[in-house]
């Protein structure tokens, strides 16, 4: 009988070897969610390249918590940018029982998801940008970026002040981010005198949008802010273009893409401008080096938000060394009072878990790609 348990013992021991655990190891799960299918599977599919980047980064340096070699998990699950299936993910996430949560990207899917979150007292860090994420008071949550509030304002203003737009028309896809960015972007124009003609609505499964261009068209608009993503703002580039507007498409960050670029296809995608909440990678902190790693791994460039996805692995592990524990209720503490120099800035949060350093940075296409215009 001894031999037999010895026998057992030993195979216990190679499978755990043979998946680069010992026995003293803890596991720590990293619940993640994002778009990994549909139109928006492109940020998604980024945001978990970061996330993986920094989890074998930490692997490999055998980082020891409590007495305790730890390894991270990632448990990435596909939220396909809808509220409803982001709150079944959130479900799932919490009765798997992750220390932390690493996500999600859309508004519309953060800001239900949150609640799941904050009821069983996972801390979530997202780069959700509309602020009624935030506004929900829950001290477990977090965000990376600035919000659509500063973001609006930065964009109506330079709508307003620097290309001088006259006549301005809004369009948006009704989700949590395209309103809310949307709704921020008029309140920054009329606040600094100018006015906006329409304001039209549409979905962000539509790539159709000519009957709203065409009822636009007689207003003779300069600037035809976008609130949604690229996969919508690029076919309307080109529909307006075939209809002869020469209006310049303002967005957020979510049309800073290639992608844009490549739907839209050569002269439609000239000209046009997107803001993105943080400072180009070229000029983060880690933002060259970062570039290098993520080429060398993934053979793509960055799409839009990994650096701070990266990050975001970094700063639950920072605080979980901070407070000598992996357990949420333990390191959340040490989260709400840190300051880490991440690779896409400075991370340090108000009490209410937003960011206190978060700069905007405004693009324009140019000869086929995105060019900075100025950092705010």
């Amino acid at each position: 009988m001894k031999s037999n348990k010895l026998a057992l013992s030993l195979i216990a021991v190679a499978m755990a070897g043979s998946c680069g655990l010992t026995l003293a190891d803890t596991v720590v799960k990293l619940g993640f969610g994002s778009p990994l299918t549909g139109p928006q599977a492109h940020y998604g599919k980024d945001n978990l390249n970061g996330v993986q980047l920094a989890v074998d980064e930490l692997n490999a340096k055998g980082l020891v918590i409590g007495g305790q070699k730890v390894k991270f998990e990632v448990l990435a699950e596909d939220d396909q940018a809808d509220p409803r299936t982001g709150t079944q993910v959130a479900q799932k996430l919490v009765d798997q029982k992750v220390n932390a949560i690493i996500g999600h990207f859309n508004s519309g899917v953060t800001i239900p998801a949150s609640k799941l979150y904050a009821d069983a007292g996972i801390p979530e860090l997202a780069v959700a940008t509309n602020p009624q994420y935030l506004k929900q008071g829950f001290k477990s949550a977090f965000r990376l970026v600035g919000n659509d509030a500063f973001l609006g304002k930065i964009l109506g203003e330079f709508a307003v002040k620097t290309l001088k737009a006259k006549s301005i028309v809004v369009v948006d896809d009704r989700t949590a981010y395209g309103q809310g960015l949307a709704d921020e972007f008029e309140k920054a124009v009329k606040a600094n005198g100018g006015k906006v003609a329409r304001h039209e609505f549409t979905t962000d499964k539509s790539t159709d949008f000519t009957s709203i261009l065409t009822s636009i068209k007689g207003n003779k608009p300069e600037v035809l802010f976008y609130g949604g993503a690229d996969a919508q703002a690029a076919p309307m580039a080109k529909q307006m273009q075939a209809l002869g507007m020469n209006a310049k498409i303002m967005g957020g960050d979510m049309l800073n893409t290639d992608k844009f670029i490549e739907l839209a296809g050569g002269k439609p995608a000239e000209g046009h401008f997107a803001a993105v909440a943080g400072a180009p990678v070229d000029k983060q902190p880690g933002g060259p080096a970062f570039e290098k790693k993520y080429k060398d791994k993934y053979k793509q460039d960055i799409v839009l938000f990994a650096p701070q996805f990266y990050d975001a692995v970094y700063l639950v592990a920072e605080a979980m060394k901070k407070a000598n524990s992996v357990e949420p209720a333990k390191y959340l503490p040490a989260l709400q009072k840190i300051s880490y120099k991440g690779v896409s800035g400075t991370f340090q949060f108000d009490a209410n878990g937003e960011p206190k350093n978060a700069p905007v940075t405004i693009y324009n296409v140019k000869g086929g790609k995105w060019d900075v215009v100025t950092v705010k």
